[in-house]
């Protein structure tokens, strides 16, 4: 389930792991409509993690994402500058999962002060 205060509250999301034979030497491979890139299932992966600290990685990344690893650019570029409009995509997606990944245009900026998207994020990884 999507965490609260997330845009993705509520949703529900289909993760495939793939482990091979050498889990736990090597991560599993994890995808949602694409790839996971997170560098503790890559570069910092160690054989102590379990499956359990995979599905909390994936859960963080839904309350802590990472623009500058996004695998969809226009994704990572409007949670960056537009978190409104990135946040009304993304639980535009979570209510229905037939609407288009490439998020729209951003509306125009707004007058007032809004937190950036690392702010956000912070107080997100505090309610979870």
């Amino acid at each position: 389930m999507g965490p609260e205060g997330t845009p993705y509250a509520g949703g529900k999301f289909h993760v495939r792991l793939t482990i091979d034979s050498n889990f736990p030497n090597t991560p599993p491979k994890g995808a949602f409509q694409g790839e996971i890139c997170v560098s503790t299932l890559k570069k910092d992966w160690q054989k102590s993690y379990g499956i359990e600290h995979v599905l909390v990685t994936v859960k963080c990344l839904l309350i802590y994402p990472n623009p500058e690893s996004a695998l969809n650019e226009e994704a990572g570029k409007l949670l960056l500058e537009h978190y409104d409009d990135y946040a009304k995509h993304a639980k535009l997606m979570t209510e229905d999962p037939r609407t288009e990944a490439t998020p729209a245009e951003p509306a125009t900026k707004r007058a007032k002060k809004t937190l950036t998207a690392k702010e956000r994020s912070k107080r997100n990884l505090r309610r979870f």
